[in-house]
């Protein structure tokens, strides 16, 4: 049995959430779940050019291993709501955590629950290996069972990822180019970790657009956005600063092509 590591620890995030609040875990916007396999391309088939543009892609990224690009892909596998939220502190420039911004934190608790939905549909229809069980070599996080086991295309992770840029980049748009930079950064840390391919990393993000442009129609995110902007600029008028050179290294670690 395929086990769905990813969106295991993601229902785990929104329970802590839940328990954190003392109200149990919210519910997602949307009322109906699309076909991502009509939204996305194909997995690519093995041996096929996409399939040799990943292993290319995954042999180089092996030989980040131990460099700082590689120290922040690590970083980026905890996907609790309160790292989430945290990841977007120097995009925007005021310290963040779910304790701080308990607004912007519901939004992407809530959002979190479609993202489960629609990225266990499409896993489904691929069946996609991860690529290290096929390539070999060594990734970021530690290997296991539950990990060996689920599948890879497409990226959860980057899914969540680039889906909380477009939320925080909405909330601050005048910050845009910083968050979605971080988000790109965020879903390609599965590709520099060597747990996705980077065609899985780039359909996790298109479907974390569709869900996006989808969401837009819900009063009920309308309303919680406009209290998380609400939120944000408050903190950001009078909260704590991130650590500037902290902020500089993560902008040059955004840069990276993977």
């Amino acid at each position: 049995m395929r086990v769905r590591v990813g969106l295991a620890a993601l229902v785990a995030g929104i329970a802590a959430f839940g328990s954190a609040t003392g109200q149990p875990p919210p519910s997602g916007y949307l009322t109906t779940t699309p076909d991502p396999a009509q939204i996305l391309r194909p997995a690519p088939k093995e041996g096929d050019a996409r399939d040799l543009e990943d292993k290319r892609l995954y042999e180089a990224a092996r030989k980040l291993e131990g460099s700082p690009r590689w120290a922040q892909a690590q970083a980026d596998v905890p996907y609790a709501i309160t790292n989430r939220v945290a990841n977007f502190s120097c995009a925007v420039g005021v310290k963040l955590d779910a304790a701080s911004a308990p607004k912007l934190a519901l939004v992407l608790t809530r959002t979190s629950m479609d993202v489960g939905r629609l990225n266990t549909a499409a896993k489904a229809v691929y069946s996609r290996a991860r690529p290290y069980k096929r390539w070999g070599g060594n990734i970021c996080t530690e290997k296991s069972p539950a990990l060996d086991n689920s599948f890879d295309y497409p990226s959860g992770h980057a899914q969540l990822g680039w889906g909380d840029a477009l939320v925080v980049a909405e909330i601050a748009p005048d910050r845009a180019a910083e968050v979605l930079a971080r988000g790109r950064a965020f879903a390609d840390s599965r590709a520099v970790c060597g747990v996705h391919t980077v065609s899985a990393v780039d359909a996790g993000m298109l479907l974390a657009s569709a869900q996006f442009a989808l969401t837009q129609s819900s009063p009920a995110y309308r309303a919680d956005l406009e209290a998380a902007r609400a939120e944000l600029a408050a903190l950001r008028a009078s909260g704590p600063k991130p650590d500037a050179a902290t902020c500089a290294k993560e902008a040059e670690l955004n840069k990276s092509p993977f």
